[in-house]
């Protein structure tokens, strides 16, 4: 093997080695008594929950304070996002019972804001939004003081899909953008920049009173004028709440991390954010969609007027 070859295999080996995780992205692990408990009610339930199937950095932080993201509809999704852990297949499990017990393990827990997301259900007609808004109807019923935040899929871009939900008026509607709109597609299984903004204008005019959120995760290979577009292209439509992460590589199969913003950085998203008008922006390295959701409802519900 010659001189360059070596050269060539070295800087091949150096692509493909995965960038050394920075300090402040170290997590502390806090396994008490509160999460234990709570660990026991979602299985006492039979209840699914992102924080465990997307493997989030926050799960000892949010259990600890009590706290935590129901995903229901199963825990197959039909799709498979190259930066999720959640797994993908062809689902089998849909449980109409499903709203009922979560409702119970909300009175359990004791909470005072909830957050229902989901798997994607392509395979269902509705995308599973009927189970949404059973579940929004429920908690409503057995804790009415309770406020609840829904995190949906795209549904496909079914009108009636999102009507449904909307009807059953969570406090706060979330879909997830994601990523720039240069890598959509490369990092989204099946879903559309473009449709997310929809999704989230027409949330808006069938319930002006109901604030949106949206996410982006950063660290596959966006730029900085890219970000600053997305924020433009979330405000445009609306959005109320924005929060903005470092993407972690779950497995050796997921898409590489090929930047780790630093904390100041996601300072200064925060104040961009801030600039372009949205009410509240969650921004650090390890926030994720549904991290201190109470708090962004605080500084948010009542006020979707003004933000607007």
């Amino acid at each position: 093997m010659t001189q360059s070859d070596l050269q060539i295999n070295e800087i091949q080996n150096s692509e493909q080695r995965p960038l050394r995780r920075p300090e402040w992205l170290k997590v502390q692990l806090k396994t008490s008594g509160d999460f234990k408990e709570l660990k026991n009610i979602m299985r006492q339930g039979k209840l699914h929950t992102v924080c465990e199937e997307a493997k989030c950095p926050n799960i000892y932080e949010c259990w600890f304070h009590r706290t935590a993201t129901f995903m229901i509809l199963g825990d197959i999704c039909t799709r498979a996002c190259r930066f999720c852990a959640v797994n993908s297949g062809k689902p089998t499990e849909l449980d109409l019972e499903e709203p009922k017990r979560l409702a119970e393990a909300v009175v359990q827990m004791g909470l005072r804001h909830v957050v229902i997301t989901s798997v994607a259900r392509d395979d269902l007609q509705d995308g599973g939004a009927a189970i949404f808004a059973a579940c929004i109807k429920e908690v409503r019923k057995a804790s009415p003081d309770c406020a609840v935040e829904v995190l949906i899929p795209d549904f496909m871009g079914n009108r009636d899909a999102l009507q449904a939900v909307m009807d059953a008026r969570p406090d706060i509607l979330n879909h997830n953008i994601e990523t720039v709109e240069r890598l959509s597609d490369r990092v989204r299984s099946k879903a559309k920049y473009a449709r997310t903004l929809e999704l989230l204008e027409r949330a808006l005019a069938m319930q002006p009173t109901v604030p949106t959120k949206s996410s982006i995760m950063l660290g596959v290979g966006e730029t900085w004028d890219e970000i600053l577009a997305t924020l433009d292209d979330l405000r445009k439509v609306g959005v109320s709440i924005v929060t903005i992460g470092q993407y972690l590589q779950p497995t050796r199969k997921h898409l590489r991390v090929e930047k780790y913003y630093t904390p100041e950085e996601f300072a200064e998203l925060k104040q961009e954010g801030l600039r372009r008008g949205f009410k509240h922006v969650e921004s650090g390295p390890l926030v994720r969609s549904s991290y201190h959701a109470h708090e962004q409802a605080s500084d948010v519900m009542g006020k979707t007027s003004e933000a607007r």
